[in-house]
């Protein structure tokens, strides 16, 4: 199973997925806002980013950018919904970086099938290999 940092400033989202990824077997960090998650994959790194696009301190955008940048394999999926524009932003999240995006609402079934399909061909590094940053 995938080492996964979810990044979303709504507590109540952020908590169903954790637990439902938990659950599924994933192990699962997160956190509340984009600058934090940046900080966070920094120090420990993961197979995927969850990300949402509107939060506090440091959108979904900057986000994928700095980490797609930095770590140009990093599997990232982008997730938005709720705002006018949301549709936009995903589209451009896939041009800084992100593999997939998804829309809210979201089933957790439509959320664990999009990990499947970012995740089909990753090779996990060897053991004590941590992603390195670009560069």
């Amino acid at each position: 199973m995938a080492r996964i940092l979810i990044i979303d400033d709504d507590d109540t989202l952020r908590g169903i997925i954790v637990k439902s990824l938990t659950f599924a077997g994933h192990q699962v960090t997160h956190t509340n806002n984009g600058r934090k998650g940046v900080e966070l994959f920094r120090s420990d790194p993961t197979d995927l980013v969850i990300t949402d696009m509107v939060m506090p301190e440091q959108e979904g955008m900057e986000t994928i950018k700095i980490l797609h940048r930095e770590y140009p394999q990093l599997r990232i999926i982008a997730m938005s919904g709720g705002l006018e524009g949301s549709e936009l932003y995903l589209d451009l999240t896939k041009r800084l970086g992100a593999a997939y995006t998804l829309s809210k609402p979201f089933t957790l079934q439509q959320l664990k099938e999009a990990i499947g399909l970012v995740m089909a061909d990753y090779v996990p590094p060897a053991a004590g290999d941590t992603p390195k940053p670009a560069g």
